[in-house]
């Protein structure tokens, strides 16, 4: 593959950019090498600035589930463009898009917009508090819900890839009421919330963690977490900022049997355009300005192309209802990655959900965020370029999910089991490994 343009690209983007990238996952500090530059996107595949075409499993890290410009998502935003892009006031897209999360969110009666996953969060946590009364949030090691001063503890993702324990610039104070458990151990989450039970305003969980790479709850610790919210009046704040839509139209939450007060939602909702969202019942909600004493605002909120774009790429995912096809693809892939592993003796587990994947390079189940960080990154890092080679673009880091996106065909998924098998192999060599 050729890099030099989006070496120059890079080059000249470090002078005004700090390092050259505005996400640090983006920089491929993990893996090494130039990051690429993406010039264009269409259907299941993106080009960056050197000419070479990749089948796309970043798909922006996760809104582009129909792929890139939907033909009748573009429609429904060129129109909308030629009415105007921000008011200050109230649109019916707006209503329209919250009335299809209210109707497919059966607990959910109100909805605010924001402008991202992490304000969504950062309100959220606002709210619980608000209505509560009490002051701490439970958080899981390896679970991300944005860039909060007071959530980026333990928060997997860019700080796992960067092998930052914590963010400097966060104050102790900051973190003070954050509590830090295992994922997936009901057992440890029980004592945490018995020492701390009646200061304790909300427990926030992704449903299905997709920033420690993808890692499914077990039914034991989705069925206590949720027994112990109850017994002790904490609320359960449910993140699909990642998964919503992902897995069924609707959330993670419901395929894992977790009935959420307040949900967080991001990505999909605005199709690629920036969004955010929170809902919950009316009796929470009913403490949000203007109705209540919690203030929350934004000048962008709402916008009327977010909104257009959210709105009609939900419309397209339900008449197309790809979820199955998902489920299948996401099943070759996770077969064409161990067959291949075991052909050439590299330790792998790979973990699904729906329309995401992991594939963790380590023999042991991956449950939680210690054992995602057990993973042998080099290995990760030779597979990535391997793929990148056959033109297959990756997340560049290995405590990503990968994406698909309903663009993607039954050929693409040939042309990436045959890349898995090259970029499988690549790893034997160069790590000196033997089936």
């Amino acid at each position: 593959m050729k890099t030099e343009q989006s070496a120059k690209c890079f080059n000249e983007a470090k002078q005004y950019l700090v390092g050259g990238v505005n996400s640090p996952v983006r920089a491929f500090n993990s893996v090494g090498g130039t990051p690429i530059f993406i010039e264009r996107g269409a259907g299941a595949y993106v080009w960056d600035v050197d000419g070479n075409r990749y089948l796309d499993f970043v798909q922006a890290y996760g809104p582009m589930i129909l792929g890139h410009n939907q033909p009748n998502v573009q429609a429904a935003v060129q129109q909308a463009l030629t009415d105007g892009y921000a008011f200050g006031a109230t649109t019916i897209k707006e209503t329209a898009l919250a009335e299809k999360i209210c109707a497919t969110f059966k607990h959910i009666d109100k909805v605010r917009f924001v402008n991202s996953g992490t304000e969504a969060v950062l309100s959220a946590i606002r709210l619980a508090r608000a209505y509560t009364g009490r002051n701490k949030i439970v958080k899981f090691a390896g679970c991300y819900h944005g860039h909060a001063d007071s959530l980026l503890v333990a928060a997997g993702s860019g700080l796992a890839t960067l092998n930052m324990p914590s963010c400097k610039g966060v104050i102790p104070d900051a973190v003070k009421n954050t509590l830090i458990t295992p994922y997936n151990h009901a057992d440890a989450l029980e004592t945490l919330i018995n020492a701390n039970a009646n200061d304790i305003a909300g427990i926030i969980i992704e449903p299905v963690a997709g920033n420690m790479g993808v890692v499914v709850p077990s039914a034991e610790f989705i069925e206590r977490l949720q027994t112990l919210a109850h017994q002790h009046g904490i609320l359960i704040i449910v993140d699909e900022v990642m998964t919503g839509f992902r897995a069924k139209f609707g959330g993670a939450q419901d395929v894992i049997g977790l009935q959420a007060d307040i949900t967080t939602f991001g990505k999909i909702i605005g199709g690629g355009f920036p969004v955010g969202a929170y809902g919950a019942r009316d009796e929470i909600m009913q403490c949000v300005a203007p109705m209540g004493e919690m203030y929350q605002a934004g000048t962008l909120s709402g916008n009327p192309i977010s909104m257009t774009c959210g709105l009609a790429t939900l419309e397209n995912l339900q008449a197309q209802a790809p979820y199955a096809r998902f489920e299948n693809y996401a099943e070759q892939l996770r077969q064409a990655l161990q067959n291949s592993a075991k052909k050439y003796g590299v330790p792998l587990t790979v973990n699904t959900f729906g329309s995401m994947l992991t594939p963790f390079f380590t023999a042991e189940k991956v449950t939680n965020f210690a054992s995602a960080q057990r993973s042998n990154t080099e290995h990760f890092k030779t597979f990535f370029w391997a793929m990148m080679e056959k033109g297959m673009f990756l997340p560049p880091a290995q405590f990503e999910s990968w994406f698909l996106s309903s663009a993607m065909t039954d050929e693409d998924m040939q042309n990436a089991e045959s890349a898995i098998d090259y970029a499988m192999h690549a790893v034997a060599q160069t790590h000196g490994l033997t089936a």
